[in-house]
């Protein structure tokens, strides 16, 4: 198949399309028209343009781009960008997809589990009703975008993404450091859920969405085991051989982080991946210490 990927230059993205290539797929990345990529399909979603001749050659889309969520305190101009950039740019995609006689037929556009918001040890699945706060909000509008190509028989898949383990980026690269040095504890109270996916399984559920006919709408993208904050700190501890003592009280979390803090890290989402287990996904990591001792190497 030819995917069409945003964001392919991303930390899921690079990974999604070397799993894809492997599998025997053909990548085409979309580009902002000042890139330099040849073989990409240019996009501008601030324009609202995107090539819909290359687009019409395409079998599946894949998107991912995004204003990123935790690089930066959140203030009114950074939750605009976040917000704008998912619902804006997914809003561009499914309207031409809908415009399209002949086209892609499938549609995988990222969303995150901070659509249930902070839910306690609840257990949350697919059928769960949407949480409050800003990044609920955000991943209300983001899949609301997708509606017209839903309307126009695309198949569509709404990918809720936990946290992604990887040592090149993200939330646990940035986790790393203090706890080598030995000032790693837990966050809070401790006892909020954090639902986690290895990065490679979630290249592996994006092929797998792409693939898999029988998946539609909201899946979840995690392993089947959430843990507790002071569960990940003891494991994450373990896996770097290194004492996990100097906790971070909530207060000052959100004295230094704001918003951010109370909306990321000390939210709770004990997230269960229902729609993978039933369409037959086989996890790589269904368990934290094999998948960080994994992506740490």
């Amino acid at each position: 198949m030819k995917i069409c990927v945003s964001g392919a230059n991303g930390l899921v993205g690079k990974q999604f399309r070397c799993v894809a290539e492997k599998a025997g797929h053909t990548i085409v990345p979309m580009v902002r028209p000042s890139s330099q990529q040849s073989d990409g399909l240019s996009w501008d979603p601030k324009a609202g343009t995107i090539d819909l001749e290359r687009l019409a050659e395409m079998d599946a889309v894949v998107h991912l781009a995004g204003e990123s969520i935790a690089d930066g305190r959140w203030n009114a101009a950074k939750k605009a960008r976040i917000l704008d950039s998912r619902r804006n740019g997914t809003k561009l995609i499914a309207d031409t997809l809908a415009s399209l006689e002949n086209g892609p037929r499938s549609f995988i556009c990222a969303s995150a589990i901070g659509y249930y918001g902070d839910r306690s040890d609840e257990v949350l699945t697919e059928q769960s009703s949407i949480g409050t706060g800003f990044l609920a909000d955000v991943c209300r509008q983001w899949e609301a975008a997708c509606q017209s190509a839903k309307d126009a028989g695309v198949r569509t898949v709404n990918l809720r993404i936990g946290i992604v383990l990887s040592n090149e980026g993200g939330a646990l690269q940035k986790m790393v450091l203090p706890f080598k040095m030995g000032v790693g504890g837990v966050v809070g109270s401790g006892k909020q859920y954090w639902s986690w996916i290895s990065i490679d399984d979630l290249a592996g559920v994006l092929l797998h969405a792409v693939e898999s006919t029988n998946l539609n709408g909201p899946v979840n993208a995690v392993a089947p085991s959430a843990v507790t904050n002071r569960e990940f700190t003891k494991t994450l501890g373990k896996v770097l051989r290194r004492p996990t003592v100097f906790p971070l009280p909530a207060f000052i979390a959100q004295t230094v982080l704001g918003e951010m803090a109370r909306d990321l890290i000390l939210s709770s989402a004990r997230v269960e991946p229902a729609q993978l287990a039933n369409s037959g996904y086989t996890f790589q990591h269904r368990d934290l210490e094999s998948a960080l001792r994994h992506v740490l190497k």
